[in-house]
């Protein structure tokens, strides 16, 4: 797989699907006999890519300089690492992960999704 540079990991799009494969593989694999064999190789995919995020973040607060849609994306995508501890050994994105859960707007559309899929209203800003 080909490397990017760190201004080519711009979103999500590039981000979420090793998370995804890592769910996967934790998931829905994990019982497989090839799976130990295969889960280091799907954390370094994930690894490489949140590498590629911290270089891209630096010591900015945000990926585009103010908070954005795209840092609401960003987040929802990264909080899917938590229960891993992945996230953990990126402190540098730990620290943004927690800094756009604190945002109103981030706190507002969560619980504007949550409430798509719970049927009830939404809570809280």
């Amino acid at each position: 797989m080909p490397v990017l540079s760190s201004d080519q990991v711009v979103g999500p799009y590039t981000v979420e699907p090793p998370i995804l494969e890592l769910a996967t593989a934790v998931l829905l694999e994990g019982d497989k006999p090839w799976s130990a064999e295969r889960l280091p190789l799907v954390k370094g995919r994930v690894g490489d890519r949140l590498d590629q995020l911290a270089v891209r973040l630096g010591d900015a607060e945000w990926l585009d300089g103010a908070f954005s849609a795209g840092d609401l994306m960003m987040v929802s995508v990264l909080l899917r690492l938590k229960p891993s501890g992945i996230l953990d050994q990126h402190p540098d994105l730990a620290a943004y992960v927690a800094r756009g859960e604190g945002r109103l707007a981030y706190k507002r559309a969560f619980n504007a999704q949550l409430a798509v899929y719970s049927g009830k209203p939404p809570i809280g800003p």
